[in-house]
């Protein structure tokens, strides 16, 4: 993005090729050009997720025995404002499957991006999860299971679990759809009301699910900590939501670019 574009534009990563001169496509400017749009905006995915990650789960493995959910839910929020904030310039600051998914069903990111985007959260994640457990004492790591998410102990909480999942992720991705992405309603605002988001998700739903909304950030501590228990219901909860908030957005809530009934 040029510096001239509005800082609302966060999250519509070229959905639009504009024509350039021939000239410009050209030696270093179109190696340039390649670099930023494919290459950097993965980087900032990869390294955004790392960082994000890192703070979650070390706010988790150092509240093992501390404040409930706030700690976490302080965290998580403000690191992931924070990225966004930083990152979203040049990759729209997804550092989420889940929201990668919802973007680009209503129109604010590539199709060859999806899957990159989606690697390099993952990596992210397990980059993020492994730099928690070097700094963590060995008590406190395996006190928080390595935060890795453990909050479904049997099968008679996996439907509430689950449903949990898909409404806080829900919540998350039409916000950052609408916040970011709908022509109509973007903010400048949208990094902090999606930090917001995930801090509310988690001081409501923690005991329930642990309030995951983000299948990278169950990855992470999944791979590092060897903890696999329940960890599709972190994949199928948020998938499905992310894949409900495509819908409204298309069908009832976006602008007319957005929507693609009733233009």
């Amino acid at each position: 993005m040029s510096a001239t574009e509005s800082k609302t534009e966060l999250f519509n990563i070229g959905t639009v090729d504009t024509a350039e001169p021939e000239q410009e496509r050209a030696g270093a400017r179109g190696k340039a050009h390649i670099f930023e749009r494919y290459l950097q905006p993965c980087v900032a995915e990869l390294l955004g997720s790392a960082l994000f990650i890192f703070v979650g789960c070390t706010s988790v493995i150092e509240n093992a025995e501390g404040t409930g959910r706030l700690q976490p839910a302080l965290a998580h929020g403000l690191a992931l404002a924070v990225v966004i904030a930083v990152f979203g310039e040049i990759s729209g600051g997804h550092f989420n499957p889940a929201v990668s998914l919802a973007v680009y069903l209503t129109g604010g990111l590539r199709i060859l991006l999806l899957l990159p985007y989606i690697l390099a959260q993952m990596f992210g994640g397990m980059i993020g999860a492994g730099l928690a457990k070097a700094i963590a004492s060995s008590e406190s790591y395996a006190n928080a299971s390595g935060a890795a998410f453990n909050a479904v102990k049997n099968d008679s909480q996996v439907g509430a679990a689950t449903v949990a999942e898909m409404v806080m992720t829900l919540f998350l991705t039409t916000v950052v759809c609408m916040g970011a992405v709908n022509g109509r309603t973007r903010s400048s605002l949208a990094p902090l009301c999606i930090g917001l988001t995930v801090a509310a998700d988690i001081l409501a739903g923690g005991a329930v699910s642990g309030a995951c909304m983000n299948p990278a950030r169950a990855f992470g501590p999944a791979v590092v900590v060897n903890h696999w228990d329940y960890h599709w219901i972190y994949w199928v909860g948020p998938l499905t939501g992310a894949l409900l908030t495509a819908s409204f957005v298309r069908l009832l809530l976006g602008d007319q670019k957005t929507r693609v009934v009733l233009k």
